[in-house]
């Protein structure tokens, strides 16, 4: 399986995003419109003359879909969630830095310390360890865009089409379809967190593609928070972060 591959690029892609337009991306469009797209004049570097970029449409029609635009939402009144899904280790890091520094009159813990009491951001994982927190961002990632109940079959096959086209194996094909389709189970998706970085940056992540004043995306976020063991404010200066990430 390729999931760090898959993540790696949809954070690219987040990152991207946040700094792009925060126009709505219309996915099904996009998708009929893709090949008169690519059937234009090509540069010699094999691209449209126009500086089209498969990978990046894909892309954001990918991270579109996970953030609800397909549902009638605007990506415009969720662009500072893009800097969340960017950055998600770092921020989920720093949340954790700020409780300490909270709880302990501005003093930190140094870097090993913390690293090894509550495990490494995702940035500075790699091989299995990699794949293993990359899975665990991927399942949090779906389970939270479904957490409304208004992604449907039609919404689904979109979601797989555009993770294959960013490179997907056949193994994690098969992957993100039975997650589209599996219970929501916040209790078996938090048994997937390796440690406690993993427990922040899955609902950081979360956070980002939901929207908290939705109640049933709430009602997710509290109850994967619950199943976590985040003490609500932790989950609280998660949230923060999330808004603040620009």
């Amino acid at each position: 399986m390729n999931a760090s591959k898959i993540l790696q690029q949809l954070m690219q892609q987040a990152g991207g995003s946040q700094k792009g337009s925060s126009s709505g991306v219309d996915v099904k469009g996009m998708l009929s419109g893709l090949s008169k797209q690519l059937g234009g004049g090509s540069s010699q570097g094999g691209g449209s003359s126009s500086g089209f970029d498969m990978k990046s449409l894909l892309g954001g029609g990918a991270m579109g879909m996970l953030i609800g635009s397909k549902r009638g939402r605007s990506i415009g009144g969720k662009a500072l969630k893009y800097g969340a899904i960017a950055g998600v280790g770092a921020l989920a890091w720093k949340a954790w830095q700020s409780s300490q520094a909270a709880k302990n009159g501005g003093a930190q813990p140094s870097a090993s310390q913390a690293s090894a009491s509550e495990g490494e951001r995702i940035e500075a994982l790699s091989g299995e360890y990699q794949e293993r927190r990359s899975l665990e961002l991927l399942q949090a990632m779906i389970m939270a865009a479904r957490a409304d109940g208004h992604i449907d079959e039609q919404e689904q096959a979109l979601i797989t089409e555009q993770i294959d086209a960013l490179g997907a194996d056949q193994e994690m094909h098969n992957w993100v379809e039975q997650q589209l389709q599996a219970p929501l189970d916040a209790q078996a998706l938090a048994r997937e967190a390796d440690s406690p970085q993993a427990a922040r940056e899955m609902y950081l992540i979360s956070v980002a593609v939901t929207d908290a004043q939705n109640p049933m995306e709430r009602a997710w976020l509290d109850q994967l928070g619950s199943a976590l063991n985040l003490p609500k404010e932790m989950t609280a200066e998660l949230e923060r972060q999330a808004q603040q990430a620009g």
